[in-house]
């Protein structure tokens, strides 16, 4: 299929997560035009996961939803959803890029996001959910999550039967069910190429894989659990509708693990994910909160309560009859049903060994797996974390290359406050570069 143009330049936001649609936001109430492109069918980001956010124990999605919406309808914005670029040529003021848009085999324009499709699909709970990290289950053709923008379905090409074996008879159930005649299986992908002045790269982080700590038996045992696992049990989006369960148990003793993939030299992350000690807080908060009588743990290195109102929400769940063990387990195995923990309370100095129901490990950031090809493409170096990495000034917003800025997560761990601050920070040297080629 030819490559689809649009013509007039605008700025390029690269990430639909917070930072990247508070980035998108600032720009366009500037007047710019600005092209967002996720990666995911819908933007919203890692904060959309999440249940609550520390300190202030607010609702994720009650902040989030409002900016998506924002996003999905301002004027001056065009969020490509389902999309990556592939190719960067030019330079400030002058950039070529190109857009792969990956067929969603649903007429956008046709979707209503009545669900009949889903319920009428013949895997509709079949398949791991991929936004409640494998806990629940979705259809082949689905929405990710209830708030999602745009709210529209899309078909997983890997696991329709339609698409991989043919074998949904003549005429599929979805597309039987769907009264506006959205589902199109001839959809196919195309490019799309831009001009752009100005680029804000927000592409953000991945979790850390906790399977490569196989002494915390992460993936071996169903009640060790990663830090965003436990927000899509604790989420009343998510798979329990908020009830912290396991096989339908509710545990009565829960084991918190911090630095998980961070501060450790043994998987080569020596740096701080800045997170980790306020979400356990937050989540064990959580716990105490939904199961009054639970014995709760958290085995810590350091405590690291950095932000506005973080040491006094940590003095808050230090209150709530919730033990704080300092020294990281050496191993956790398995004793019968119960999860065996082992290790030394570093303050005491001496050994001891723990009985619990579930542990959550509080797994760290890393940098995104196509973090090296995008650099490549942009033309930016990384940090030897594999961050993004400004330009050598104290600031931490431009990067080596001329009109391209980063923001959030993909420059550095940080929490959701410091990456909205970095974004508006971003839009605005952003807007200059476009302001200048305006002129």
């Amino acid at each position: 299929m030819p490559a689809q143009k649009i013509e007039s330049p605008v700025a390029l936001v690269i990430g639909g997560g917070i930072a990247g649609m508070q980035a998108s936001l600032d720009i366009a109430d500037k007047g710019f035009k600005v092209v967002l492109v996720e990666k995911e069918p819908t933007i919203g980001g890692h904060m959309a996961q999440l249940d609550k956010t520390f300190p202030t124990l607010d609702c994720s999605s009650c902040i989030l939803t409002p900016k998506m919406v924002e996003v999905g309808s301002h004027p001056n914005i065009e969020a490509m959803t389902y999309s990556e670029v592939i190719e960067i040529q030019g330079e400030m003021g002058d950039f070529q890029i190109t857009i792969r848009k990956k067929p969603r085999y649903v007429d956008l324009k046709k979707c209503t996001g009545c669900g009949l499709c889903a319920e009428a699909c013949v895997q509709r709970t079949r398949i791991a959910n991929e936004f409640d990290m494998g806990i629940g289950k979705r259809a082949a053709i689905y929405i990710p999550f209830p708030q999602a923008v745009p709210q529209k379905y899309l078909i997983d090409p890997d696991h329709c039967l339609m698409l991989t074996k043919g074998k949904c008879g003549k005429e599929p159930r979805c597309q039987k069910a769907c009264g506006t005649h959205a589902i199109d299986f001839n959809q196919k992908e195309e490019n799309v190429t831009i001009q752009a002045g100005a680029i804000v790269v927000a592409t953000g982080y991945d979790q850390f894989d906790a399977r490569l700590k196989p002494e915390y038996g992460y993936g071996r045992y169903e009640n060790v659990l990663s830090g965003i696992e436990f927000e899509r049990l604790c989420s009343a989006s998510g798979p329990t509708k908020g009830s912290i369960e396991y096989n339908g148990v509710e545990p009565k003793r829960v084991v918190f693990i911090q630095c998980v993939g961070s501060r450790d030299k043994t998987v080569g992350n020596e740096y701080c994910s800045r997170v980790c000690c306020m979400y356990t807080a937050k989540q064990a908060h959580l716990v105490r909160e939904r199961i009054p009588d639970a014995k709760i743990t958290i085995c810590y290195m350091d405590i690291r309560a950095f932000g506005k109102g973080y040491e006094e929400f940590y003095d808050r769940v230090q209150k709530e009859k919730i033990i704080f063990r300092r020294g990281n387990p050496s191993e956790i195995y398995k004793r019968g049903e119960s999860l065996m923990i082992r290790g030394e309370d570093t303050l005491l100095g001496e050994p001891y060994e723990e009985e619990t129901d579930l542990v959550v490990l509080a797994t760290g950031l890393v940098p995104r797996q196509d973090a090296e090809q995008l650099g490549r493409m942009l033309g930016i170096s990384h940090t030897p974390e594999g961050f993004f990495k400004e330009a050598e000034t104290k600031e931490t917003i431009p990067t080596s290359k001329p009109g391209v800025f980063l923001a959030g997560c993909c420059q550095s761990p940080k929490d959701i406050p410091d990456a909205v601050a970095q974004a508006s920070g971003a839009a605005a040297m952003a807007c200059i570069c476009l302001a200048e080629g305006r002129s």
